[in-house]
């Protein structure tokens, strides 16, 4: 696929089913028009009935032949997780599951299920989410989970010991750690899919620095100076092409990761990045995959295959 890559690079999507969490607004949103324009089936994720609707039908106004429906989704809710996934389930197919939802450094709070609502929601919901739905996705062809993390990963540190933040809370590092967790989850989840013999494969993206709603808890200096960082940020479309590019670049293998093409991958295009080594660790990602079971009661339905 060509190294400039654009929304234009984007291929027919006709036949199939891509499930996008988070996609009412921002990077997924944006990942579901152009994917939807292509021909694909999309779902979109949504916290928000309201939302939800009024983002499928922002698709419809452009796209009125597009295939796009809705599904209610709270990852700060492992009921919310299953009964979306058990919606999910009921399709004919699924070829791509994007993990994209996520919060950025909110005021220290829990999810339903009392996690600390970064990880919370970053990480253990989706965990959650893509075990449930892997029965669907490991035996079809071509299918792929992508998961969306964030240039804040190089400054993360799983605090195993302090995972719901009882002993401090910090809203970068936090960030930081459930972006980690985003790529450690991703590498493992390719091994255990190789492992077991599956086609599916995982990848991971980052989008650069993205003008999205998820920008909302920043610090006021930092939304003051919005206007100056506009210069050599991505929009939200922008940012959404390297979440395109691993859901559709047909060379993609397992564990890749995709940035920005320009300067220190901030903005700009899409291309395969690298991560730092700390997400590259192997018995890290296993300790985080078995206390990620752990904490949601989701274990993979191949991992015995896989050991």
């Amino acid at each position: 696929m060509k190294e400039n890559f654009d929304e234009s690079s984007v291929p027919d999507q006709s036949g199939r089913t891509i499930f996008i969490t988070g996609a009412n607004t921002g990077i997924g949103w944006d990942a579901a028009r152009v994917l939807a324009a292509r021909g694909a089936r999309v779902l979109l994720g949504c916290r928000s009935a309201d939302k939800a609707a009024a983002a499928r039908q922002r698709i419809l106004d452009l796209h009125p032949s597009a295939d796009v429906d809705t599904v209610a989704l709270d990852l700060g809710s492992l009921t919310s997780v299953r009964e979306a996934a058990g919606v999910v389930l009921q399709e004919p197919r699924l070829d791509v599951l994007v993990n994209n939802a996520g919060i950025m450094m909110p005021p220290r709070e829990l999810t339903a299920d009392g996690f600390e609502s970064q990880f919370g929601v970053n990480h253990l919901g989706h965990f959650a989410l893509t075990g449930l739905l892997v029965p669907k996705l490991k035996d079809q062809q071509g299918a792929r989970i992508v998961t969306v993390s964030s240039l804040a990963h190089r400054a993360g540190k799983i605090h195993f010991d302090d995972l719901s933040a009882e002993k401090h809370y910090g809203r970068q590092d936090r960030y930081s750690l459930s972006k980690l967790a985003n790529l450690l989850f991703t590498y493992e989840l390719q091994r255990r899919l190789q492992g077991a013999g599956s086609t599916a494969i995982a990848v991971a993206c980052h989008p650069g620095g993205a003008e999205t709603e998820l920008s909302r808890h920043l610090p006021k200096i930092f939304v003051a100076l919005t206007p100056l960082f506009r210069l050599v940020m991505n929009s939200s479309a922008e940012g959404a092409l390297p979440t395109l590019r691993a859901v559709v670049d047909t060379e993609a293998k397992g564990g890749e990761y995709f940035g920005p093409a320009g300067f220190a991958e901030f903005a700009r295009g899409a291309r395969q990045v690298r991560s730092n080594a700390v997400s590259h660790d192997a018995a890290l990602a296993k300790r985080l995959w078995e206390v990620s079971v752990d904490m949601t009661g989701v274990d993979y339905e191949f991992d015995a295959a896989a050991a």
